[in-house]
C-alpha cells in the first residue's frame, strides 16, 4: 500500500476501513494483537478435551473413504480390468491429504481395509514447494473425449488439479498425469496457470475451456472469469482464442462441453453467463466429434458450430441426459401463449432436447418430472444407465423416487412402486458408480445422532421392488460396504421436528437434538445454528463434531430452517430476499423464542451461532435482539452491508441482499450490523467473531471493523467481543485438520462456558 493510498483509507467516512487492506502490517498486527487477546480471556483450546475430541474425529482413520470410479485398467495384470475408484484422503499423518487409489474388489471387501496405491502427495508436494497448499479438487477428462491410444476411453488419464495457497477460493491449476502419476510439465504440452479464481474444463484431451485472469478487462467485477478461451496444447494461453464473454456486471461466464452420447444424444458444447447469482443466460451447439480435434487436426471444410440462445427464463436452470432437456424453474413459466399451460415455480420439467434447441420453447410438449407443494421441494436427480433417481423432501424430510428411461431415451416413467410414500428424518446421497456401463450406485444415508453408512445399490432392483416405508433396509440395496462408527456417546439421545410461528404468522420448521429425558427448566445449554440463504437448505446429517463438543456435554442442539434458506424450494428463498431480509432475521428469532417458551432454555442459556450470510445473519441478532442471547458466536461474516459489493466477491451477492448504491436508504441499512451498533447500550451478550486472513470470498474486513468498532464504541462497557483471525484458511476458515479443531473448539468452549456459567443464575 502506498502512503497516498493509506492516507486515504484513514480520511475516509469509515474510520475503520484501513482494515479493509487484507495484508497491511497495520491490518496484520491488529489481526495479531487481537488473537493474543483472545487466547489470553478464553484460553488456547489446543489439547484440551474439545480440540482433542474434535482433531480425533477429523483424523480419524475409520473414517468412510468416499469414492470416484476412474474407469477399468486393462493393461494392468493386477487389476484384471476391476474398476479403480480413487479416493482423497486426510489424516494426522497426512495432513493436507492424499490422493491416492484401489480396486473394486478390495474396497468392496468387508473384512480388511483396502490396499491403497498413493498417486499424489499433498503434504509432501507442499514442502518440495515450500507452499501451504490446501487441495481444491480435479477436473478430470472425460474417458468419451479421451484419444489416448491406449487407455481413451476406458481409464481417466488426466486432471486438471487446483491448488490453493492457505485455502483461498484463487488456486493455481496445473494439469496431472494420472498414468505416470506425475505433474505434466510446460516443456510437454502441460496446461498450467497461475493464480487466480479459475473455471477450466476439458473440451477433449488437447483442449481446454478455460476462463481466468488474462489481464485487464478478463474478470468481472466479482472478480470472476468474464471471457471463455479455448486453449489447445502446446500453445500459450496468450494466443489462445475467446470464444465467448459476458459483461463486467455478470457475475461470471463458464465454458464446458456435455457429452450425452452415452444415453444416444449429442455432444454440446455449453456458454453460460451467470448475471447475477440467480440469474443465467446459455447458448448451446451442436458439436460432431472432429470439433474436438485441435485445429490443425479438423477437417478443412468443418463448419462451425451454431451457438443459439435457449428460450428460458433468466432464473431458470438446466439438465439433461441424452435427448431429454430438463428446465428447472424458479417462477411460474408459460412457455407457450397457445396452449395457455403454466408451470409452477418449483416444477422440473423436461421435453425434447434437440427440438428445443432448434425451434424454440413453443415447438415442444412439456412433460412435468416434479411439482412441488407447499411442504415439497426439489432436491435433484442422478442417472444411471437406464434409470432417473429423483430426490425431493417433504417438511425438510428426505423422498426418493426412480424413473426409468423408455423409448430409446426420449421419455420417462416411474417404476411401479419407485416412489417413497413416506419421506424420512435422514440426509441420503445417490452417485451412481459409472453410468456408461451399469444401474449401480452408491448411497450413502445418515442422520443427527446417527453415523453414516455406505452401501452398494442397484436402481434396476425396483423394477420387482417397492420401496419400503418402514426403518427396514431400502429396497434398492446390493451390499452394506462400509459404516462410520459412532463419533461421539448419542445415547439418550432423540431428534424432534417441531414448529415455531414467526411474526407473520408462517410455521418455521427446526430440528432438535436432545436428552430424551431433559429437564424443562431453562437451564439446558442450546446452540441455535442457522443460515437462511442463496437458497441452501439446513437438514439431518450426522453431526459428529456438534456431538462430541455439545451434545455429550449435555448441550441441545437445534437448526432452523428459516426462509431465504430452500428448504421448501425458491419460494421460501425468495421470501426473505433483498428489502423482505427482515423474514429470515424475524424467522430465526421465533425459533429462539419457542425454544425459551418450550422451557429448554433461558436467553442467558441460548446461543446463535452462523457462519458467511450465517454470520450476517447472528450479526444481526446481535444488534437487533441482544436481550435474547447469552452468547453468540459469529463467523467468516458479512456485516457491513454498506460496502459488502465493493469486496472481492461481494457484487455477485447483489441479487440476494440488493445493491448498497441504490437500496441502501432504503432496507439495506436496516440489515447492516456494522452501521446498528447502539452506542447507547451499556450491555451486549458475549460475541466471538472468527475468520481468515486468506478468506477471498468474504472479506476479513467486515469482521476485523466490526470488532474495532465495538471495542471503541464500548469501552468501559458491559460489551464482551472476542476475534480470532486464523491467518490461513480461505472462506472455510480453516486450512488443515488441527487448525480446524482449534477454531471449532474455540468457539464451541466459549459458547457452553458461557451458557453453563450463565445457567447457575437462572
Amino acid at each position: 500500500m502506498t502512503d497516498t493510498t493509506k492516507k486515504d483509507i484513514h480520511d475516509a467516512d469509515d474510520p475503520y476501513i484501513w482494515l479493509e487492506d487484507v495484508e497491511s502490517e497495520e491490518s496484520l498486527s491488529f489481526a495479531k494483537s487481537a488473537n493474543e487477546k483472545c487466547l489470553a480471556s478464553l484460553g488456547n483450546p489446543t489439547g484440551n478435551p474439545t480440540y482433542e475430541g474434535v482433531l480425533k474425529i477429523l483424523e480419524s482413520k475409520d473414517r468412510i473413504a468416499h469414492v470416484t470410479n476412474h474407469g477399468r485398467d486393462e493393461t494392468s495384470a493386477t487389476s484384471n480390468n476391476q474398476r479403480i475408484f480413487y479416493n482423497f484422503w486426510k489424516d494426522s499423518d497426512h495432513p493436507k491429504g492424499i490422493w491416492r487409489k484401489t480396486t473394486e474388489d478390495e474396497y468392496n471387501n468387508p473384512k480388511d481395509d483396502p490396499v491403497w496405491t498413493t498417486v499424489l502427495d499433498i503434504d509432501e508436494l507442499a514442502k518440495k514447494d515450500d507452499i501451504s497448499w490446501v487441495y481444491k479438487g480435479a477436473s478430470l477428462l472425460p474417458r468419451g473425449r479421451d484419444s489416448d491410444p491406449i487407455h481413451g476411453g476406458k481409464l481417466v488419464t488426466r486432471a486438471l488439479c487446483k491448488l490453493s495457497r492457505g485455502g483461498s477460493d484463487a488456486v493455481h491449476l496445473k494439469e496431472f498425469d494420472l498414468i505416470t502419476q506425475d505433474f505434466v510439465s510446460a516443456d510437454d504440452g502441460g496446461f498450467i496457470l497461475p493464480e487466480a479464481k479459475i473455471r477450466a474444463s476439458y473440451k477433449s484431451r488437447d483442449i481446454l475451456l478455460v476462463g481466468s485472469d488474462f489481464g485487464d478487462g478478463s474478470l468481472t467485477d466479482s472478480g470472476y472469469p468474464r471471457v471463455v478461451k479455448e486453449w489447445n496444447r502446446g500453445t500459450s494461453i496468450d494466443d489462445a482464442p475467446t470464444v465467448f464473454e459476458g459483461e463486467s456486471t455478470d457475475v461470471a461466464v463458464n465454458g464446458y462441453v456435455a457429452d450425452e452420447r452415452n444415453w444416444g444424444g449429442n455432444i454440446w458444447q455449453v456458454h453460460s453467463r451467470s448475471i447475477t447469482f440467480y440469474t443465467s443466460k446459455y447458448w448451446m451447439a451442436k458439436l460432431t466429434e472432429d470439433h474436438l480435434l485441435k485445429p490443425e487436426d479438423r477437417p478443412t471444410d468443418l463448419t462451425e458450430p451454431e451457438f443459439k440462445e435457449l428460450e428460458i427464463q433468466d432464473d431458470a436452470s438446466i439438465d439433461y441426459i441424452g435427448k431429454i432437456l430438463f428446465i428447472i424453474l424458479k417462477s411460474d413459466w408459460t412457455p407457450n401463449d397457445n396452449t395457455g399451460i403454466t408451470y409452477k415455480q418449483g416444477s422440473v420439467i423436461y421435453c425434447s432436447f434437440e427440438k428445443f434447441w432448434l425451434d424454440g420453447k413453443s415447438a415442444v410438449d412439456y412433460t412435468i418430472l416434479f411439482e412441488p407443494t407447499e411442504q415439497t421441494a426439489y432436491e435433484y436427480f442422478t442417472v444411471t444407465k437406464n434409470y432417473l433417481i429423483l430426490s425431493t423432501t417433504d417438511t425438510v424430510k428426505s423422498k426418493l423416487g426412480f424413473y426409468k428411461l423408455d423409448d430409446s431415451g426420449t421419455s420417462l416413467s416411474l417404476v411401479s412402486g419407485g416412489e417413497e410414500t413416506e419421506a424420512k428424518i435422514r440426509a441420503c446421497s445417490c452417485r451412481p458408480i459409472d453410468y456408461r456401463e451399469s444401474d449401480e450406485f452408491w448411497f450413502t444415508t445418515s442422520d443427527y445422532t446417527t453415523p453414516s453408512t455406505l452401501y452398494s445399490a442397484d436402481a434396476s432392483k425396483m423394477e420387482c421392488s417397492e420401496l419400503s416405508d418402514s426403518k427396514e433396509e431400502d429396497a434398492f440395496i446390493v451390499q452394506k460396504l462400509k459404516t462410520l462408527p459412532p463419533q461421539y456417546d448419542s445415547d439418550g439421545l432423540c431428534i424432534e421436528q417441531k414448529f415455531a410461528t414467526s411474526k407473520d404468522g408462517t410455521k418455521i420448521p427446526y430440528f432438535m437434538v436432545r436428552k430424551s429425558d431433559i429437564e424443562l427448566n431453562g437451564k439446558n445449554p442450546t446452540l441455535l445454528y442457522g443460515y437462511g440463504g442463496f437458497e441452501i437448505s439446513l437438514g439431518p446429517r450426522y453431526i459428529s463434531s456438534v456431538g462430541t463438543a455439545w451434545l455429550e456435554r449435555g448441550g441441545v442442539y437445534v437448526e432452523a430452517n428459516i426462509r431465504g434458506g430452500g428448504e421448501f424450494g425458491p419460494s421460501w428463498h425468495q421470501a426473505a430476499l433483498k428489502e423482505n431480509r427482515n423474514k429470515a432475521y424475524e424467522d430465526f428469532i421465533a425459533v429462539g423464542e419457542d425454544l425459551i417458551e418450550a422451557g429448554i432454555c433461558k436467553p442467558k442459556t441460548l446461543a446463535a451461532r452462523g457462519g458467511s450470510n450465517g454470520g450476517l445473519l447472528v450479526g444481526n441478532m446481535y444488534v437487533m435482539r441482544p436481550d435474547l442471547w447469552g452468547a453468540i458466536h459469529c463467523a467468516v461474516p458479512l456485516l457491513d452491508m454498506k460496502r459488502f459489493h465493493t469486496l472481492l466477491a461481494g457484487a455477485s451477492w447483489m441479487g440476494e441482499y440488493g445493491n448498497p448504491d441504490e437500496d441502501w436508504d432504503n432496507f439495506l441499512h436496516k440489515y447492516s450490523p456494522y452501521h446498528n451498533i447502539d452506542a447507547d447500550r451499556t450491555s451486549y451478550p458475549p460475541m466471538l467473531v472468527t475468520t481468515s486472513t486468506r478468506d477471498d470470498r468474504v472479506h476479513p474486513g467486515h469482521a476485523r471493523k466490526m470488532v474495532k468498532k465495538l471495542w471503541d464504541l464500548g469501552e468501559g462497557k458491559d460489551w464482551p467481543v472476542h476475534y480470532y483471525e486464523n491467518i490461513e484458511g480461505g472462506h472455510g476458515g480453516a486450512a488443515d485438520a488441527k487448525q480446524s479443531a482449534f477454531m471449532n473448539a474455540l468457539a464451541y468452549d466459549f459458547m457452553f462456558d458461557t451458557l453453563s456459567k450463565n445457567a447457575k443464575g437462572v
